[in-house]
């Protein structure tokens, strides 16, 4: 037993030593020995949670109850000294409430022999029906220095409607009356002497009456409708019917929405002899239109994407013809209400009238030639917005191009019996004139008490056929001003620039006429006006116009008066 574990002892000893020695022997080998420790991944185990019970249990062999808290209050007067004050509302400035009054009457005179009167009347017929009445008057004697003949004139009128609101469409009814007198007074001089001007009767009055009302719907497929007749005719012979009508109404097409304008306009009339003849000048102008409009909106574009189609019919030369115009808009909002762009092309077949021509120039001869004015498209892009809260701006350009454009001339002196052929009245060319023109208009608006609006606007012309774009200026400019001072006191005044115009004089010769060409200065004229009111009712006014004083000719051969002053009053009343 002894000798067994002896050779047990021996034998591992011996073994370490061949370990030993072969691990010497091994010392000078590249590869590096290493010592690998394996050792058992760690698996823990989760022993069961201990939950302590929600109620405890008490070991207490008795429990205690709580006892009743009772509390007493002792309360005894104090004498106290201290008296707090009284509060006191803010008082708020109430402005005063404005009285509006329903009617009335103005009348003012000035130098010149001027008179200004004019009143208004509005009365209402239960809560539904509205009947007003205006009638006006403005006359002078004219006294304009170095003039040979008369030179007054007169502006009467009356005009009346009639409004009836119902629930689903209200409508007006209207009608009124105008009497003009005139002179041609612009006779060429030193050419005329104070003789022949005495034995001219150079007076000429205008007749102007008219009937007419408009009618809307409400959710109907026709929203509103016009309606117009006048007649208008001089103290000469010449007479003068316009009819127009009108219907405005939305159809829906494949689910989109479609505005449509049906329009219908007549003007026909005549002059009792022509310039320089005998015979009697008719004319007739029957015109029907269609005009369908779309609408696309998308995000901040608006496009409007539409067409004009018009016949025209020639009543007197029995001819006909069809037109078609464009009809497009945009807009497009470039930064909110800042930045605005827009643009279009439109375009339309413009009717003329005696009516119209008369009172853009009061000094036409009772024989002017009649015509339509084809507009065959305007072409215009700008940019419009607000520079801040209370000031707005617009800037455009346009080129237009118009066939048989009226254009007004200086009449050949022929000197026969009518007052109006010794070269002191006008009448009309047609040619096809293409325009550019650049305009800009800006507004300020600060509050109710002061407004302002400055506008002008550059034009550039080409005309086919006459020599010069007769009687159209170069250049147009406008300033407009209100100012409210106080409660009592209010000004304002409007300042106009016209550019040079070109016309045509004729001098008649023994061998053969001298026409040539006489350029109009520009001018400038400057008025205002400063009131105050007394009271509700009652105000005074002071009127000053043409304040440069210059006897500026807006004609050739027709000068104006010189400064002008007015002053008048104003009352302001309700029926009881």
């Amino acid at each position: 037993m002894f000798s067994t574990k002896k050779q047990i002892i021996l034998t591992i000893a011996s073994l370490l030593i061949t370990v030993f020695a072969f691990a010497q022997e091994r010392e000078g080998d590249t590869i590096q020995t290493g010592v690998i420790d394996v050792v058992k991944p760690y698996t823990p185990s989760i022993s069961d949670a201990f939950k302590v019970k929600e109620t405890p249990t008490l070991d207490d062999t008795e429990t205690a109850t709580k006892k009743e808290v009772k509390y007493n209050i002792f309360s005894f007067p104090v004498a106290s000294t201290f008296t707090p004050a009284k509060g006191k509302a803010a008082v708020v400035d109430k402005a005063k409430k404005v009285k509006l009054y329903d009617n009335y009457a103005t009348l003012g005179v000035g130098t010149y022999t001027t008179v200004v009167g004019e009143a208004y009347l509005n009365h209402a017929i239960g809560r539904d029906q509205i009947f007003s009445a205006y009638v006006g008057h403005h006359s002078s004697q004219g006294d304009i220095e170095n003039v040979l003949t008369d030179n007054g004139f007169s502006d009467s009128k009356l005009n009346l409607t009639y409004t009836k609101k119902d629930r689903d469409y209200s409508w007006t009814a209207l009608g009124g009356f105008q009497y003009q007198t005139y002179n041609w007074y612009g006779l060429q001089q030193p050419l005329f002497n104070q003789a022949t001007a005495d034995s001219l009767d150079v007076g000429h009055s205008f007749i102007n009456g008219y009937v007419g009302g408009d009618i809307a719907f409400e959710d109907a497929i026709v929203s509103s409708g016009s309606v117009l007749y006048r007649r208008f005719g001089d103290n000469l012979g010449s007479g003068e019917n316009r009819f127009k009508a009108n219907a405005i109404g939305t159809i829906n097409i494949q689910d989109n929405d479609v505005d449509v304008e049906v329009f219908t306009d007549y003007v026909g009339g005549s002059f009792d002899k022509a310039y320089a003849d005998p015979n009697q000048i008719n004319y007739g102008n029957f015109q029907i239109g269609l005009a369908p409009t779309f609408q696309l909106k998308q995000d901040d574009l608006t496009v409007d994407l539409g067409v004009k189609a018009v016949y025209l019919n020639d009543t007197e030369a029995s001819k006909s013809k069809f037109f078609i115009y464009p009809n497009i808009a945009a807009s497009y909002r470039l930064v909110d209400e800042v930045l605005i762009a827009f643009g279009g092309v439109t375009g339309g077949l413009n009717q003329n009238s005696y009516y119209d021509f008369a009172q853009e120039n009061p000094f036409v001869s009772p024989n002017i030639f009649i015509a339509p004015t084809d507009q065959q498209y305007k072409a215009f892009a700008g940019i419009k917005g607000k520079l801040s809260n209370t000031m707005s701006y617009s800037v455009s350009g346009n080129y237009t191009s118009e066939k048989n454009k009226a254009l007004y001339t200086n009449n050949d002196i022929t000197t026969t019996s009518e007052p109006y052929t010794y070269g002191n009245s006008f009448g009309l060319v047609y040619d096809d004139v293409t325009t550019f023109s650049v305009a800009g208009e800006l507004n300020v608006d600060i509050n109710r008490n002061f407004t302002l609006g400055i506008k002008g606007e550059y034009f550039s012309y080409d005309v086919t056929n006459q020599m010069e774009v007769w009687n159209l200026p170069d250049l147009t400019a406008s300033v407009f001003l209100d100012y409210q001072i106080t409660d009592q006191w209010f000004a304002g005044a409007n300042l106009f620039y016209v550019g040079e115009r070109k016309d045509q004089f004729n001098i008649p010769n023994l061998i053969s006429p001298n026409t040539g060409i006489v350029t109009l200065d520009s001018y400038f004229d400057a008025n205002a006006h400063v009131g105050y009111h007394i009271n509700d009712r009652f105000s005074v006014f002071a009127k000053a116009n043409n304040i440069v004083g210059e006897e500026y000719t807006k004609w050739q051969n027709t000068p104006v008066q010189g400064i002008q002053f007015l002053a008048g009053a104003t009352y302001k009343f309700d029926f009881q």
